[in-house]
């Protein structure tokens, strides 16, 4: 037998060249598989109120940027039903899982204000626009950056806010709470250096978080009688105002006491979230700089130079690792905030309130089974298959070509998944039924070459109609499968659609053509 003359044949010679290709990939990059498989973490995420599936999509679009501009690899976010999203990583620390948790939970609305005027937000940020440079460090000091870009729109805007403030703040927020009180525990230190008074201090939180309607009242607040009452009597003149309370988490008793019994939406924060940062401004004047209870980021000042009418698109996020911190530890804070950040605003804003629940932990032994019993079951079906290809035709011969390319057809769309994205149980399922729907096709192909007598043009007469069958299958399957492929209600079955359609769209492009081209070389 003359095996040059096969892989002479360009048909041949295209799935070899691709198997090998993808073969140097698999091994310079690896495979990448799914929790199922690999072990990994799934977190329950909860919708406040159903949606409709447009929301559920940009839900899922959103969270998906955001965990993966935070740089985990090869998540997924499944939406299931109406209200209820699961987001699925790969095995990662306690801490990343934490760091996590707290990006889902971000509702990701960004604002800057200036004179208790919106001057940009969210929806301005050209999300692909987004940097993070490094960390600047300067003596014992450690600045974060986030840089982004506005819509040409939002620079309008903001060059109209801004005009005439000079050498005034821009206070950046993401999700900055509404409807809220802050119970100020008046332990807490506002004097954070000699230059800023107590007074001082407390006018630069008024006039940060001053903003009209959505101005968020602050409450000093101690353990004696008086300073409780007094934040009761204030609770009360505003009853219905605000619903939602900030407070220390060591609150007096009796005032959460207060607050429960009167439906308040409690949420107790640690002494580091409730202390604020100030800087200082000329003599005895202070800024309130960053403030994660209400979600502050920076407050930088405005140079006249953007004050005057002139329209700009570049812009940046920036503040400063906590003095308390060694260098080392200052880096890491600003890496993380860095990356936080970004990948909030990379997301934007949820079109829903998300209640995360409790992750849950799939070990990598439980994934080693898996994968275990979905080898045995490929090894079944080849075995299967071979045969019903030994009792339907009696050939030896067509046992090894029809196995032959059915098992690279396999290992292409293996490499091609396990590159781009992960198998999960869905692909492997997948993968299975293409085993099928491709032992099939080549049955086709056989029946009408074998059907032809010693005429070669015959042979290519017969294999155009049997690929006419083929090509007319394939593309049922494909349409059939799309509404999986985009499904945001089934998106645990996408993997199944995605291993079906390539399986389908390489039969007929690049395996079918070489099996034929095997029959008829062999036949002719």
């Amino acid at each position: 037998m003359n095996w040059t003359g096969y892989l002479k044949d360009r048909r041949i010679l295209v799935l070899i060249v691709i198997a090998v290709a993808l073969a140097l990939l698999d091994w310079h990059y690896g495979i990448h598989f799914g929790i199922e498989f690999a072990g990994g973490t799934q977190i329950p995420i909860t919708l406040a109120h159903p949606v409709n599936a447009s929301d559920m999509s940009n839900l899922i679009s959103s969270l998906q940027q955001r965990v993966s501009t935070f740089g985990l690899k090869q998540v997924s976010v499944e939406g299931i039903g109406n209200g209820e999203v699961y987001v699925v990583i790969p095995s990662i620390t306690g801490s990343e899982i934490n760091q996590t948790i707290d990006i889902i939970q971000s509702q990701g609305r960004f604002d800057g204000y200036v004179n208790g005027q919106v001057a940009i937000n969210g929806t301005g940020i050209l999300k692909g626009s987004i940097g993070q440079p490094a960390p600047t460090v300067v003596n014992n000091t450690v600045e974060w950056i986030v840089t982004f870009f506005i819509t040409q729109s939002a620079a309008t805007r903001f060059a109209s806010v801004v005009f005439g403030q000079g050498n005034k703040p821009l206070y950046m927020f993401l999700d900055r709470p509404s409807n809220t009180v802050v119970l100020f525990n008046r332990s807490i230190p506002l004097n954070t250096t000699s230059l800023i008074s107590q007074s001082s201090a407390l006018a630069g939180i008024e006039s940060a978080l001053s903003a009209g309607n959505e101005t968020i009242p602050v409450v000093e607040v101690s353990n004696n009688n008086i300073s409780v009452q007094s934040a009761e009597h204030f609770l009360q003149i505003n009853k219905g105002k605000y619903t939602n309370i900030i407070a220390s988490a060591g609150i007096n008793r009796t005032l959460l006491s207060y607050l429960n019994a009167n439906n308040y939406t409690v949420k107790l924060e640690s002494r580091a979230n409730m202390t604020p940062t100030f800087t200082t401004v000329g003599f005895n004047q202070s800024i309130l700089d960053t403030w994660p209870v209400v979600g502050l980021l920076s407050a930088p000042i405005l140079n006249p130079s953007i004050t005057n009418g002139n329209v700009s698109d570049s812009y940046q996020i920036s503040g400063i690792a906590p003095a308390t911190l060694t260098k080392t530890q200052k880096l890491a804070y600003a890496q993380q905030q860095t990356k936080t950040i970004a990948s909030v605003l990379s997301g934007g804003a949820l079109p829903v309130a998300v209640f995360v629940g409790t992750p849950t932990t799939i070990p990598p032994t439980l994934g080693s089974h898996f994968l275990y019993i979905s080898v045995i079951a490929g090894g079944i079906a080849i075995i299967f298959v071979s045969a019903f290809i030994m009792i339907r035709y009696r050939k030896i011969f067509l046992v090894a070509p029809i196995l032959l390319t059915t098992a690279m057809e396999l290992f292409i769309i293996v490499s091609i998944i396990g590159l781009i994205g992960t198998i999960d149980l869905a692909a492997v399922a997948g993968m299975i039924a293409v085993v099928g729907t491709g032992v099939d096709a080549q049955i086709i192909i056989t029946d009408e070459v074998l059907a032809h007598g010693s005429s070669e043009t015959s042979a290519r007469t017969l294999l155009g109609h049997a690929f006419y069958i083929v090509w007319a299958d394939a593309a049922l399957l494909v349409v059939a499968m799309m509404p999986l492929f985009f499904s945001t209600s089934l998106v645990s079955v996408i993997g199944f659609s995605e291993s079906t359609i390539i399986g389908a769209l390489l039969g007929v492009l690049i395996t079918r053509p070489a099996y034929g081209a095997i029959l008829s070389r062999h036949y002719a």
